[in-house]
């Protein structure tokens, strides 16, 4: 093989490296909410409803704030849950909040600390995080009966 060939083959695979080696790409979503929030599980349906703000409260008073990451997760979400691009579901908030059916879109959140730290702030919130970044005393909810890393979890 050619020196050329040998220096391509060996700077793609330095391109792949970063990809490959500690990636998340494989973890699961955890929908972490405050300790208030009366519900420990949900359904697939129910996650849908909470996150396209169809529904807008846990319980007459507790009313749900979505914190939504700037991330992988996001686009795990956009993909699995909302099946929009990013401009499409910029574009669907601003409508939802023009023709008033919400007064408030999802927060979003930077990074999972500030995620974490905000859900412990603020009563009703729902953060989707990454699973391995979620601290053991916070209050992850089951979706359709599974935890993350559970087979058949619906968010990875």
């Amino acid at each position: 093989m050619g020196r050329w060939k040998t220096s391509l083959i060996a700077g793609f695979c330095l391109m792949l490296l970063p990809a490959a080696i500690g990636a998340p790409a494989g973890n699961d979503l955890a929908i972490v909410v405050h300790e208030d929030v009366p519900s420990t599980g949900i359904s697939s349906s129910e996650l849908r409803q909470l996150l396209f703000a169809d529904r807008l409260f846990w319980s007459p008073k507790l009313r749900v704030t979505i914190l939504i990451p700037a991330g992988r997760e996001r686009a795990v979400l956009l993909n699995t849950v909302y099946h929009m691009t990013d401009a499409q579901f910029r574009q669907f908030w601003i409508a939802r909040i023009f023709r008033a059916e919400t007064s408030v879109g999802p927060k979003i959140v930077y990074t999972d600390d500030m995620a974490l730290e905000l859900v412990n702030a603020i009563p009703g919130a729902l953060a989707v995080i990454d699973a391995a970044h979620v601290p053991s005393h916070l209050k992850v909810l089951r979706v359709d009966g599974r935890l993350p890393g559970d087979k058949g979890y619906p968010l990875h």
